[in-house]
């Protein structure tokens, strides 16, 4: 499929040269006919390819985070800044590996709350030495980013399970002690 090696910009200029001969298309079945070829060259889904030959050219409205504003749809002018910047380098992550080794590998709600408390002992004992850049990014690192920096170190120690066997209720018909719908027990009368 040529959608694989199209490039994003190349997809929008594409697009608009198929917007023109799909706005000048006279008959329902010509138009199907560019919109057949167009989601084959670009590999977009037809629904979506539909909307942007419609589209194509036109400002809309777009909701982003710092409010609405206007974008011109297949503008193959307007560049996506997508890449981010790491805020959480190499060193952050050792620290957090030391971190979560010596507190024995607790989950990551647990290693959030604790890392305010165990960061400064840990450095009083010098068992941990930290920048001060590094120690900021430590105590307010989200759990999720916890998460997702340990991710491979926590599948490499996972453990298997000891038991394989369900509870069940043969063993609970066994014992003389049932429960009231209040929550009391009472002793089982034989």
């Amino acid at each position: 499929m040529a959608s694989k090696e199209m490039d994003l910009m190349s997809r929008k200029k594409v697009t608009l040269v198929y917007a023109k001969r799909y706005r000048r298309a006279s008959s329902k079945k010509e138009k199907s006919q560019i919109l057949d070829e167009f989601v084959r060259l670009t590999g977009y889904n037809r629904c979506y390819a539909s909307w942007l030959l419609r589209n194509a050219g036109k400002k809309i409205h777009v909701k982003t985070r710092s409010g609405t504003r206007f974008v011109l749809v297949a503008d193959p002018t307007r560049k996506i800044k997508r890449n981010r910047a790491k805020i959480y380098g190499h060193d952050v992550l050792v620290a957090l590996k030391k971190i979560w080794t010596i507190l024995d590998y607790p989950c990551s709600l647990r290693l959030k709350a604790m890392l305010p408390k165990i960061i400064p002992k840990l450095e009083q004992h010098g068992e941990l030495l930290l920048k001060d850049s590094t120690r900021e990014k430590l105590l307010h690192i989200s759990r999720s980013t916890i998460d997702r920096l340990l991710a491979s170190e926590r599948k490499l120690i996972t453990l298997k399970p000891r038991a394989k066997t369900k509870p069940g209720s043969l063993l609970k018909r066994q014992i003389p002690i049932r429960t009231t719908p209040n929550g009391r027990m009472r002793p089982l009368t034989l």
